[in-house]
C-alpha cells in the first residue's frame, strides 16, 4: 500500500534551479491518492468547529469534501472580483508584489469556530490573510490544515499563535 507522500510527484529545478516542486496534481489524478489526501487532512482536525474555509483554488478541492463528510458549511475565499455579493477583502505581500482575496460579508457569523484548509503552506501569506478575513467577521480560526508543508519557507512563523497541521512535511523549499 502506498503512503500519501508516494502520490506526490516531485519535479526538480522547477520553476527555477534548486527548487523541488511538489506537484499536487499527481495526488488528484489518482483516486486512491485523492482519498488518502482528504482522509489524512480530515484526521488532523482534532478540534470542535463550525465552518470549513477554503482558499482558492486548491483549498476548494480539499476543503469541500471535508466539509461534506463532516456535514459542515463550506466558505470560499477567492481572488478579488470573483464573488458576486458584498465582500470584505485583505491584501497581502507576495514574493514580487501583492495579492488581494475576498470573502462574502455574510459568510462567517460572530463566534463561529473555523478550520482553514489549503493544499500547501509555503510562506503562509494567503492563509494568514484568510484568517484576518474570518476574524474581521467575528469568527475564530481554531485550526489550519494543509496537505503539504514546505518547512524551509517558514510558513508556520507567519501563523504563530495558531494551531497548524500538515499531512506531509518537506524540510526544504
Amino acid at each position: 500500500m502506498k503512503e500519501l507522500k508516494d502520490y506526490v510527484r516531485t519535479i526538480p529545478d522547477f520553476p527555477e534551479p534548486g527548487i523541488m516542486f511538489r506537484d499536487v496534481t499527481s495526488v488528484l489524478q489518482d483516486a486512491d491518492g485523492l482519498r488518502a489526501a482528504v482522509d489524512a487532512m480530515e484526521a488532523l482536525i482534532d478540534v470542535d468547529f463550525d465552518v470549513v474555509v477554503g482558499a482558492e483554488a486548491r483549498g476548494f478541492i480539499f476543503g469541500a469534501p471535508i466539509a461534506y463528510h463532516l456535514h459542515k458549511p463550506f466558505v470560499l475565499v477567492r481572488k478579488k472580483g470573483k464573488l458576486p455579493c458584498e465582500t470584505i477583502e485583505e491584501t497581502y505581500d507576495l514574493e514580487y508584489g501583492t495579492a488581494t482575496i475576498q470573502m462574502h460579508k455574510d459568510a462567517i457569523k460572530p463566534g463561529q469556530r473555523v478550520v482553514i484548509v489549503d493544499d500547501l503552506i509555503a510562506t503562509g501569506g494567503t492563509v494568514k490573510a484568510a484568517a484576518k478575513l474570518v476574524e474581521r467577521l467575528g469568527g475564530e480560526v481554531v485550526k489550519f490544515i494543509f496537505l503539504m508543508e514546505l518547512a524551509g519557507l517558514n510558513g508556520r512563523k507567519a501563523l504563530e499563535g495558531y494551531d497548524v497541521a500538515a499531512a506531509i512535511t518537506y524540510e526544504g523549499k
